[in-house]
């Protein structure tokens, strides 16, 4: 049964419990992973649930998109596993080609402006991610007054720690469009506010 079709309707939930994620939903299933309760910052992780199954036992699994590398990972883990589902109708998609980031809300556009992305020796991942987190960073850093951290990782990336892919401003806004980063994706200060007026947590994030 679906969940989420990743354009109009997207469900996600924290986790409950550090479970373990399979790569079927069956207990002999392999398990190649487990559940966490942090971001890479210390923020609530979060999970966007894509299908449910319920197996011959009568127990209820939910498949996930998982912060993790490779990216573009999925797997299955047991309902109780995960809190309440939160819905989102909202989707961002980025566009490397032409430098633009377009958001949707129940299909509509709402918003769009051009962007920054990775350079050709640390490119932006393509793929289907979504919206973990959302930070204030510290006054006078390269971030600007707004990131979003992404379920999707870089070979580099501007992001403390490395490797997540964000979305923040920037303080060489002359610079966008181009590809002036190391795997995020950067925004003008002006259209990072509004964004972060308009796109919640869950919000799934289609990079072309």
């Amino acid at each position: 049964m679906p969940l989420s079709d990743e354009a109009t309707v997207t469900r996600w939930a924290h986790p409950e419990k550090l479970w373990k994620v399979r790569t079927r939903p069956f207990r002999e299933a392999h398990v190649f992973t487990r559940l966490h309760h942090d971001t890479e910052d210390g923020l609530r992780e979060i999970y966007l649930a894509l299908r449910s199954y319920t197996d011959a036992d009568g127990r209820e699994w939910t498949e996930i998109r998982l912060p993790m590398r490779p990216n573009g990972t999925t797997g299955w883990v047991p309902r109780e596993a995960l809190g309440k589902f939160h819905l989102v109708t909202t989707s961002l998609r980025i566009d490397r080609t032409r430098l633009r980031a377009t958001l949707y809300r129940d299909g509509r556009r709402i918003w769009s402006a051009p962007v920054g992305v990775g350079k050709r020796s640390s490119p932006t991942p393509s793929g289907r991610f979504y919206v973990r987190e959302r930070l204030r960073p510290e006054p006078g850093t390269i971030y600007g007054a707004l990131a979003f951290g992404t379920s999707a990782y870089a070979v580099l990336s501007d992001w403390p720690g490395g490797g997540v892919v964000g979305i923040h401003g920037t303080d060489q806004p002359e610079l966008i469009p181009g590809r002036p980063s190391h795997g995020c994706i950067r925004l003008r200060a002006a259209a990072l506010r509004r964004l972060g007026e308009l796109m919640p947590n869950g919000t799934p994030v289609y990079i072309v």
